[in-house]
Parts: structure tokens; C-alpha cells; sequence
């Protein structure tokens, strides 16, 4: 298995080489050279498999014995996977009005992001240890990938992680799970702008090859391969756990529902789709809806990021867009390089009538607005006695859609975290938050960030201060 970048300037890149990279050196991603397609058979005997059994068997399929044996690649996966608070890892609850939940949220900082970023992490320390390195991890947050991302490298002496966020765009709760980790290797800067605003000085820096090079600097958000890669075993569990029970031997088609907003997660959706799971995607996003537009549309256009309920979702800017376009192109890299080269200089552009007709072929869309949020938050809990996360509830909201309009298709939404991280929201919309005393104890800690206002120069603190890392790691 090789890799290849979706704008192919770079090919025949081994996993070791793009699990240290971010993004691809000519600006584009990293994406299998092949997707493997899975017969029948397969499907249906990975029916009865577990959670962590799935995530071996599709991280076999990516990463080659010659890069991490087998049994090796399985102990670091059940070592990733050991802190999650459930026994079955994702769970589905099972809801009035046909609602299935994948409940994503039962590890270490109560969101999705910790079932790929714990593998990462092991994945990075197995490399690191065998090749006795060091390296520094860049990450920009809208607010739950920095803690996740923090939790799965904090005190591994051979990783630096530096993290950017959003300050006063994410939860209380969200920011206090990156500024509480008091650890020499976790350097946080709370940053004045946007999510897409702080991805800018971190995407110049990894243009700069000589400096990435100087500093071994990676990244481990979704522009990571190895995320997408992880991700992609939970499309798999859902499926498998909400085909209906009398289809032992059919594999009947599954709608799953996708809050969306760097589109990481879809993306790996995506790729089952081409692995031959079948499934129908939706993404639905909140009022930052660029992906909506290009779905529905052709309109790949960027547009003011607004502060929404669900914040992790406040992304004008899904950078995994590229590499959705990348299959609907059939991997046609010169046409990717062109479309992004435009968006890169017009921050806009209309997919061609051929691209746009693929799209629609792999995913419809939804936007939710934040009334709509409130909504469905409150329906859940007067139906369930069951709590969402605003941007559970976005997947929610457009399941009571289509079941209100009789549109029964078996579905499976998708709860990337917990209501207790948006406690804020809970009250909004009338109802009491849960507590965890894992959460009542954040508030009492003691936090560690730099600050960085408008008028900074965010590009330059952030070489001082890998510079600084550089030669105290020498």
C-alpha cells in the first residue's frame, strides 16, 4: 500500500512517510494509491466482529506488515483503545422514532476524536521508539481535536504537541481539556479568530519544507491519513449494528448520518463507500454551510464563519473537501490541483456538471440552524429522557425530518460527543446538564496558555516557539 496526494505532485509515499507528514509537500493530501474493495464474503463474516476487531482488520488493509507486523499493529491497537469507559467502545442506544445513536464518546475527553487520535498516538510512539526521533505535533482546534489530540501524546518524551484554539469560540469545558494538561511536552496558544483564521499560519508553515524538515513538524488533525483511516472502522460497526436482524445474509442499504465539519469524518465514510459498504451518506453542518452548497449546489464558495451552538462544526474552510472531490474525480489529481489552485486564489469556485452529478452520488446534505438545535435537543429529551451534544443534534434533526415525512430507509446517526462537554446549550434549551466528576474536576485545575491577540504575528510566535523546542530537544 502507497500513497499518492490528491493534487499529484507526490506518489509512492510509504505509511510511515505520511503518518509523520501533514499536509502532502505540493499543499494536497494523502490518500491511498488503491482502496481495497471487500467482496460479500467479507462483509458479511466482519458482521459479527467487534468494534476494535473492525479497526484491526481495516488498519491491516492500509498499513503493510512490513510497516508495523501484524501482532504488533494489534497490541498497539488494543493498548490505544484500552481507556474507553465502555465496554463496547461505540455503543448504539436505541431511541423512539426509529432513531439509532452511535454514541462516539466514551473516551478519555468525551468525543470522537479520541478513537483515532489514541491509535495515532500509539502508531507514532511505536515508529518513534524503533527510530529513536523526535518529533513536533502542529495542531489547530474549533474544539474537540486539540484535547484529543493533547490526551493521546501527553508525557511521551519523543513528541512535542502544539496546539492553537479558538479562544471564546469553543465551550468553557473544551478549552479547559487542553489548558488544564500541565505537561512539558503540551504547548497551548488561545488564539483571537476563527478556527479557519488559526489554520492559516499553520498551513504557511508546512509550505515551508525546509523548516518542517528542521523540526520533524507534523500535524495530527484530519489532514492526517491516519485519522481518516481509523474513522473509517466506525462506519463499518454502524452499519453492521443497525442492518435490520432478519438480513443474516443481505447486506440491505444503510443511511448514516454525519454531523460535518472539517469533513474528516465523512471522508472516511467515504472510503467504506468505495470499500464496498452499503451505505448512503449525509452530511449535515450548521449554519456555516459551505459543504451543504457544494453538495446541493456546485457551490464550492467560502462565506463568513458565524459562532453556532455547535462549534466544532464553526468551519468555512473543510479542508477534507479536497480529498472527498479527489474519489468523486476518479483520483483525477490534475483536475483537484486546478480546482484547488482557484479556491486557493478566489476562495471560490463551481464544480463541473460531471464532478457535482458524482458528489450527489455519494452523499446528500442537511443544514441545521441553532433553533433547530434547541429543537431537537428538547425532543430527544421529552421522548428518551436522553441527552444530545448540539452536534449530535444536528444528526438528530435530520433523522425527525425524514421519520415525521415517512421516510423509514434504516438510519444510523452518528454522535460525535457528549452532551455533558455543552452544558451551556443543555441549559438553553431548558433542560438540566449532566455532570461526570471527571469534568467537575476540570474546573478546578490549574491552566497553562499563551494568548495571542489580532494584532500578533501568529506565524512568527509560532517559529519562535518550535525553534525554542528545537534546541532545548537537542
Amino acid at each position: 500500500m502507497k500513497y499518492t496526494s490528491t493534487r499529484g505532485g507526490v506518489s509512492d509515499v510509504d505509511f510511515e512517510g505520511v503518518l509523520f507528514a501533514g499536509f502532502a509537500p505540493d499543499g494536497g493530501l494523502f490518500m491511498p494509491q488503491h482502496i481495497p474493495r471487500l467482496n460479500k464474503d467479507t462483509l458479511v463474516t466482519w458482521r459479527s466482529f467487534s468494534y476494535k476487531d473492525l479497526v484491526k482488520e481495516i488498519c491491516s488493509l492500509f498499513i503493510p506488515p512490513e510497516a508495523i507486523p501484524r501482532n504488533e499493529l494489534n497490541g498497539l491497537i488494543d493498548q490505544a483503545l484500552s481507556r474507553f469507559r465502555h465496554k463496547d467502545i461505540i455503543p448504539v442506544s436505541r431511541l423512539k422514532s426509529d432513531v439509532n445513536v452511535l454514541e462516539m464518546w466514551h473516551g478519555a475527553t468525551y468525543a470522537f476524536k479520541d478513537l483515532a487520535m489514541s491509535c495515532v498516538g500509539q502508531f507514532l510512539d511505536f515508529f518513534l521508539k524503533k527510530n529513536n526521533r523526535h518529533v513536533n505535533i502542529l495542531v489547530g482546534t474549533s474544539g474537540d481535536t486539540g484535547s484529543a489530540a493533547i490526551e493521546s501524546v501527553r508525557g511521551i518524551p519523543n513528541i512535542d504537541i502544539t496546539v492553537l484554539l479558538p479562544h471564546g469560540r469553543c465551550t468553557e469545558i473544551q478549552e479547559r481539556q487542553m489548558t488544564t494538561v500541565i505537561e512539558d511536552n503540551v504547548h497551548v496558544f488561545a488564539v483571537d479568530g476563527t478556527s479557519d483564521e488559526l489554520d492559516e499560519p499553520i498551513k504557511k508553515l508546512f509550505k515551508d519544507s525546509e523548516f518542517v524538515k528542521k523540526h520533524n513538524l507534523m500535524s495530527t488533525n484530519s489532514v492526517n491519513w491516519a485519522r481518516v483511516m481509523v474513522q473509517i472502522a466506525h462506519f463499518f460497526y454502524g452499519y453492521f449494528q443497525c442492518v435490520p436482524a432478519q438480513a443474516s445474509d443481505v447486506l440491505p442499504p444503510i443511511e448514516i448520518v454525519v454531523p460535518t465539519g472539517g469533513a474528516g469524518n465523512i471522508t472516511a465514510g467515504c472510503i467504506a463507500q468505495k470499500m464496498g459498504l452499503p451505505i448512503q451518506l449525509v452530511a449535515v453542518v450548521n449554519s456555516n454551510d459551505i459543504i451543504h452548497r457544494t453538495i446541493e449546489h456546485g457551490d464550492f464558495s467560502l462565506g463568513n464563519t458565524e459562532m453556532t451552538l455547535a462549534s466544532a462544526m464553526d468551519i468555512q474552510e473543510p479542508y477534507n473537501m479536497e480529498r472527498i472531490l479527489w474519489l468523486a474525480s476518479n483520483s483525477d489529481s490534475a483536475k483537484i490541483k486546478e480546482f484547488m489552485d482557484e479556491f486557493n486564489e478566489r476562495k471560490r469556485f463551481k464544480l463541473p456538471e460531471e464532478l457535482h452529478k458524482q458528489l450527489l452520488a455519494m452523499m446528500k446534505s442537511c443544514s441545521a440552524k441553532d433553533d433547530n438545535i434547541l429543537e431537537t435537543i428538547r425532543r430527544c429529551w421529552e421522548e428518551n429522557r436522553y441527552l444530545l451534544c448540539p452536534h449530535s443534534a444536528v444528526a438528530l434533526f435530520y433523522h425527525y425530518q425524514q421519520h415525521d415525512s415517512k421516510q423509514n430507509l434504516p438510519r444510523c446517526c452518528l454522535a460525535p460527543a457528549s452532551a455533558v462537554k455543552f452544558q451551556d446549550v443543555v441549559l438553553r434549551a431548558g433542560l438540566v446538564p449532566e455532570v461526570s466528576p471527571e469534568i467537575e474536576a476540570l474546573i478546578k485545575k490549574e491552566t497553562r496558555s499563551t494568548f495571542l491577540n489580532k494584532q500578533d504575528d501568529w506565524e512568527e510566535v509560532l517559529r519562535e516557539k518550535l525553534e525554542a523546542i528545537h534546541q532545548k530537544r537537542m
